[in-house]
């Protein structure tokens, strides 16, 4: 992967390009909260490929992106929507949910654990969620 500013900004440039798919694919809402009427950013899953590919990413609100790179800040009830987004169509939205509910069960949400133990994902999708911890 590029390092340093100059990879860094084209890397962003090939996501912004991702945009117009990602409206397309979430219908213009927050893909793991359904927000509609608000700011959309691509938020590319961990761990990062070489090269930028739009199925490794998710387009997501600015209150969902806040908590998911913050997590000490994190709102507990805010995340009742992965209940819909766990069984999304889209593989990295299902990886982000999964991701999400673990951070909230290591917080002893008990929700979140029973949603847990209900989930499946296909192997491949859980190990592409077990990844990034």
């Amino acid at each position: 992967m590029s390092t340093g500013f100059k990879g860094k900004f084209h890397r962003q440039n090939i996501l912004s390009r991702f945009a117009k798919d990602l409206v397309r694919r979430s219908r213009s809402r927050c893909e793991l909260c359904e927000k509609s009427g608000v700011k959309l950013d691509v938020y590319e899953l961990l761990p990062l490929e070489e090269n930028p590919y739009v199925d490794g990413c998710i387009f997501i609100c600015e209150g969902c992106r806040k908590q998911i790179e913050k997590p000490k800040k994190m709102i507990p009830s805010n995340w009742r929507c992965l209940n819909n987004a766990l069984y999304s169509e889209v593989p990295a939205v299902q990886v982000m949910s999964f991701r999400m509910l673990r951070r909230l069960a290591a917080r002893n949400e008990h929700w979140a654990n029973e949603l847990l133990e209900h989930a499946y994902l296909d192997p491949e999708l859980e190990e592409w969620a077990d990844l990034a911890e």
